[in-house]
């Protein structure tokens, strides 16, 4: 039996560090065979969200780095366990890095589970999933929502065996023994956590001010040709049309430069609304823009005054309710950091209608969506949270599930054959042998 620990820890974590020793003290004594990845020290780059590894190398990531080799030990592990502190009640930024390349592992074409539509198996079998996090001191919203993301990958990696736990404060060595005990017991019955509810994301209180400058964050690697972008223009164009002064900011060229991430920096400070625009990633938000709020947190809260934060995520599915975990981290986000939660939109299927494209230059089909951001710049720009109407416009279902389905597998066929790959599109690269 063979577990793989990847390890989200950041530097100098004692607390990280002792779970792992107690897990896998626990892990060797019932003898699996443990392998320790060590994230923050591996060659890792960030997924690049161009699908490449389902329609040019199918089952392998385009970028050759660390990401395929521990992509390999995943498939090739029965325990894949997730070691992280709790952030924003998600993943580290060094933990979301590597669960981003993991679509790698499962096909493009989709399923329906429990009414919801899923990506395909790859491989016949996925190992099973132990996630922990830590946290210096209970925090019931981050919680939930840990063990909500938890659940999610579980389901879009098709574990059949999922557990999760959260370890608060300094317990004694003694304790992390007793409880790593207990997830592999769990884990040894085919148990799946249940967890609890997600904390409320929608917002009910008194206008503030009205807002005089706005700042888009757009956190998509495909920068001005992205949804996000399209989507988050719309409403800087709508909210700069109520007299809000706007800026827009590309996190992925951005941050990852120290003085352009500093210009960044003071842009967002000076803004009375920051707005978030990005990609749903593996139920979460991408690593890049975990890593931006991180930065944004560290800095503390701007001045004296009380900023505001919304976001729009969007994702694949046809559903928008897979937004849902996502816009709860950046609610808690907005919560750890003094800011005043505005709300968010969440839209799905939102790649067959937009793809990229100005909504200006988008048919009827968009027109729940343009509404939606309408409605919530008039209401933003009062400062008022994002109203209920425009939630529940933008959450629309654009097209059908089975109509999605139809025309998203003939998509990827259709896209695969352009590399010449098509009959290899559910090929199993690191299928042990």
């Amino acid at each position: 039996m063979k577990a793989l620990l990847l390890d989200g820890s950041r530097d100098q974590d004692p607390i990280g560090e002792r779970i792992r020793v107690a897990l896998t003290s626990e892990l060797e004594q019932r003898g699996w065979q443990v392998e320790h990845v060590l994230l923050r020290v591996r060659r890792i780059g960030n997924c690049a969200g161009d699908f490449f590894c389902w329609v040019r190398s199918p089952g392998v990531c385009n970028a050759n780095d660390d990401n395929r080799a521990i992509a390999a030990a995943i498939i090739q592990s029965d325990l894949t366990v997730y070691l992280t502190p709790v952030t924003f009640g998600g993943y580290s930024m060094e933990l979301k890095r590597m669960v981003d390349h993991q679509i790698q592992l499962i096909s493009p074409f989709f399923i329906n589970i429990d009414g919801e539509t899923h990506h395909q198996r790859r491989y016949e079998r996925y190992p099973d999933l132990l996630a922990v996090g830590w946290m210096d001191a209970p925090v019931v919203a981050a919680e939930a929502i840990f063990r909500q993301l938890a659940h999610r990958n579980a389901i879009n990696m098709h574990s059949a065996a999922a557990v999760c736990d959260v370890v608060t404060g300094d317990p004694t060595t003694a304790e992390l023994e007793s409880r790593s005990r207990g997830w592999l017991n769990a884990v040894a019955n085919g148990k799946r956590s249940t967890p609890p509810a997600l904390p409320d994301t929608s917002i009910s209180f008194a206008a503030s001010a009205p807002v005089q400058r706005a700042v888009l964050l757009v956190g998509s690697p495909r920068t001005s040709k992205s949804n996000s972008a399209a989507l988050g223009s719309y409403l800087m164009e709508q909210l700069a049309a109520r007299g809000v002064a706007t800026e827009t900011i590309q996190i992925y060229t951005t941050f990852n430069a120290p003085q352009r991430r500093n210009v960044a920096l003071t842009a967002i400070d000076a803004a009375d609304l920051v707005v978030l625009a990005f990609p749903l990633y593996v139920d979460s938000l991408p690593a890049p823009v975990i890593a931006a709020l991180e930065t944004i947190a560290a800095r503390g809260a701007p001045g004296e005054r009380r900023q505001r934060f919304t976001a729009i995520a969007n994702c694949g599915f046809p559903e928008s309710a897979h937004n849902a975990t996502a816009l709860a981290i950046c609610a808690q986000f907005a919560r750890e950091t003094g800011r005043d939660w505005m709300g968010g939109l969440a839209l799905g299927g939102g790649e067959g209608v937009i793809h990229g494209r100005s909504l200006h230059d988008i048919d009827g089909r968009a027109q729940p969506v343009r509404k939606a951001l309408e409605l919530a710049a008039a209401a933003l720009a009062q400062g008022h949270p994002v109203p209920p109407p425009a939630r529940d416009l933008m959450g629309r279902t654009i097209i059908p599930g089975w109509m999605y389905t139809l025309v998203g597998s003939f998509g990827w066929r259709r896209w695969a054959r352009r590399y010449g790959v098509q009959n290899a599109i559910r090929r199993r690269p690191y299928a042990a042998q």
